[in-house]
């Protein structure tokens, strides 16, 4: 049950994450995570997470492509 958990929430995550840059409100992803956390604790747990990881990812991601741009002259 807690793999089906994890990749709910997970892919809760991806779509909230998505939606949040696409309107440009981070809001969104507190309010998704409190409506969660309404039915369930646990799951609010897994999708803050799941949104964390995925963040600090991309934002892991672009440190070397924005050197390697920098290096090669780009913006």
């Amino acid at each position: 049950m807690s793999r089906i958990a994890e990749e709910l929430a997970d892919k809760l995550a991806i779509d909230t994450i998505a939606a949040a840059r696409d309107l440009g409100d981070e809001g969104l992803i507190e309010q998704i995570a409190q409506a969660v956390g309404a039915s369930s604790p646990t799951a609010e747990e897994l999708f803050r997470t799941a949104v964390r990881v995925r963040i600090a990812e991309a934002r892991a991601r672009r440190l070397p492509e924005d050197r390697l741009a920098k290096a090669r002259g780009g913006p």
